[in-house]
């Protein structure tokens, strides 16, 4: 996607955007005189503020990865069309079943198919999803063609396999997901829960009218006791299993700022981690991050 950009073009992203989409625009996309610059996709008005006279491209997550903002898709949409630039829409976290951001005005879908579209941690892959073809769309094509971006035979097999039961996954996914959210708001140890389904979420209005029969499998929290606790937290689960990725059919938890994506000299905190909820009873989920809590607690935060 960010391929079809030209030299002199500029992309506005999210301030909190997937790190590894700011590795793209930092690292690589300047070498064709492209530019980037951030803003808080939850504020409309510090969105408009932020388009220049050569953005060409917005690019919006929502949820955002890993601290689940909810931006508004139809009016950030609308102001990339006033300005003259394209609506793109990461909408990995929640996948189709609860949001579809092609009927709230975006031009363009991504998805990472290595999570919740295939669904079993065995495939890596992405996906472009546009309404209709354009000259946008066939500038995809033609990289692709030219540059080999295309997924194997097999590994569409596997994402084919995971489309039958996305549906049911995703329901599955949501429900522990909010269970487990809405156990850990009242647990001591947790400093902050950021799930769009609390009440509590900023932008829990917003994110009732814009996701449909469900908030996404995702869940963060922020630990009492620092960057030590919040590692050996991933240390002590049992059930979790401490590893990057998510949008499977079992839990995993990761300290962010282990992460090669967003560690040292990104701005996510410390003791920020991120659960992907699993398809597990969620009692067992909740015990078990407890346990874990309690144990790395007693070990390193007493002091805290």
């Amino acid at each position: 996607m960010l391929r079809t950009l030209r030299p002199g073009h500029h992309v506005l992203v999210p301030d909190d955007v997937f790190q590894g989409t700011i590795r793209i625009l930092r690292e690589i996309l300047p070498k064709w005189q492209i530019s980037y610059s951030s803003a808080d996709m939850t504020d409309v008005d510090a969105v408009r503020a932020a388009i220049r006279q050569n953005t060409r491209l917005e690019w919006l997550e929502t949820l955002s990865n890993p601290m689940l903002k909810v931006t508004d898709v139809a009016s950030i949409s609308k102001l990339a069309h006033e300005s003259g630039a394209v609506a793109v829409v990461d909408n990995t976290f929640v996948t189709p079943v609860f949001q579809q951001p092609l009927q709230l005005g975006a031009d363009l879908v991504v998805h990472a198919s290595t999570k919740y579209l295939g669904g079993h941690g065995d495939v890596l892959g992405g996906v472009v999803v546009a309404r209709e073809s354009n000259s946008t769309t066939e500038t995809i094509r033609q990289t692709q063609l030219l540059e080999g971006s295309v997924a194997s035979s097999f590994d569409c097999w596997l994402v084919h396999r995971g489309f039958q039961t996305l549906t049911c996954r995703m329901r599955g996914h949501a429900q522990n997901a909010l269970l487990v959210a809405t156990a850990l708001e009242k647990e001591p140890l947790i400093a902050a829960v950021y799930y769009p389904g609390l009440a509590s979420h900023p932008q829990f209005e917003l994110a009732r009218r814009q996701l449909q029969g469900g908030f996404g499998g995702i869940v963060s929290v922020r630990v009492r006791g620092g960057a030590s606790v919040a590692n050996a937290v991933c240390t002590n689960v049992r059930v979790f299993t401490h590893a990057t990725s998510f949008g499977m059919t079992e839990s995993l938890i990761q300290q962010q700022t282990s992460s090669p994506t967003h560690g040292p000299g990104t701005n996510v905190l410390e003791d920020l981690l991120r659960l992907s909820i699993g398809l597990e009873h969620p009692d067992d989920l909740v015990d078990d991050l407890v346990a874990a809590l309690e144990s790395a607690y007693r070990d390193f935060g007493a002091g805290a």
